[in-house]
């Protein structure tokens, strides 16, 4: 039952970049340390390539972006039409911009990771990096969050259920259940895969989720579903007019990040107290409207990164008062659609 299930998932739920968009060297100079040549380099940007063996005997690639003024760690897991090639300037400025030290790592069959892709291995991927940050960064429990952005939201909620003293934990996009972004059920499948709608009350730390009104690849009825299901309600961010794979560079992004990171920092700080994570008035349920300060600016080359990270092949055309166009057919949507490939 566990193959069959496996299987399902590699059909519905993962989209390899093929080629991979980076190489990994092993660094002569470093001993057992590696670099990615296609990753610009960064005055005072202290990154990390490692390969990590999880517990199913593939090597997982993952990075890790040093802050020295950080006050938590991130630990991003991304959606399935990106490796770490096309995300690695984007992990850069969230590092910069948040004040975070962030790790994020490839999938089994994703960029230079060994093995094949599959909703089991996609854990295993995920706890290599979480024992790599516990063992060789000493990351507390207390100082990491944990980021799924869209399919990713299914390793990040399995960790974070199974974790109690998460710092928090970002849910970007984030899908109910595999089968559920294909159909609308009323119950969980045997075969079905990621049910995060049924991990998600297990999560006992903040939960923040961010989604856009308008995303055509996973309706914004999971996102809200989630958060209204969240034990630990952090004000959410409902972007009006957003997308699947635009919503960095909304102002509102980066903005109310710092606002989450800065918010749990505070409450792990308070030592056995009382605080408050939900914040529930109607204003926060309701979508946010673009403002002009603390705008995410990103670069040419990081906005295409950060359509890649967000599954841009896979997106619909956008209307014109979207922040930019989709550069992807509707033939070639459709056609993604029909083979299960759309999150």
């Amino acid at each position: 039952m566990g193959g069959v299930t496996s299987s399902i998932a590699a059909k519905f739920a993962f989209f390899p970049p093929s080629p991979p968009s980076y190489t990994v060297i092993e660094d002569d100079t470093r001993g057992d340390r590696f670099y990615i040549p296609e990753a610009p380099r960064r005055d005072g940007v202290n990154v990390d390539v490692l390969k990590l063996r999880n517990r199913k005997g593939n090597d997982i690639v993952a990075v890790h972006v040093e802050n020295h003024k950080a006050s938590a760690t991130l630990l991003y897991s991304h959606g399935n039409a990106a490796d770490l090639g096309q995300l690695f300037e984007l992990f850069v400025e969230l590092s910069i911009r948040l004040r975070v030290n962030l790790m994020g790592y490839d999938y089994s069959g994703y960029g230079q990771s060994t093995g094949k892709p599959s909703e089991c291995n996609t854990y295993a991927d995920i706890d290599a990096a979480y024992k790599c940050l516990k063992e060789k960064y000493g990351v507390k429990d207390e100082q990491l969050v944990l980021y799924g952005q869209s399919v990713g939201s299914g390793p990040t909620l399995d960790l974070a259920s199974r974790i109690p003293k998460l710092s928090g934990v970002v849910l970007h996009s984030p899908i109910l259940s595999g089968l559920r972004v294909l159909y609308p059920v009323k119950r969980t499948y045997w075969f079905d895969i990621f049910k995060n709608i049924d991990k998600i009350g297990m999560v006992s730390c903040p939960v923040l989720v961010i989604h856009g009104t308008t995303d055509e690849v996973v309706d914004w009825s999971h996102g809200k579903q989630l958060w209204e299901l969240s034990k630990e309600k952090f004000e959410p961010l409902w972007l009006s007019g957003g997308g699947h794979c635009n919503l960095e560079l909304y102002p509102e992004f980066i903005r109310h990040l710092k606002k989450f990171v800065r918010a749990v920092a505070k409450m792990k700080a308070t030592t056995n107290g009382s605080h408050k994570t939900a914040v529930e008035s109607d204003a926060q349920s309701r979508p946010s409207e673009t403002g002009t300060t603390d705008k995410f600016e990103l670069g040419p080359d990081l906005q295409e990164a950060s359509r890649n990270s967000l599954d841009s092949r896979l997106e619909k055309p956008r209307k014109s008062n979207k922040p930019e166009k989709s550069r992807m057919s509707t033939d070639l949507v459709d056609r993604f659609r029909r083979k299960g490939l759309v999150w």
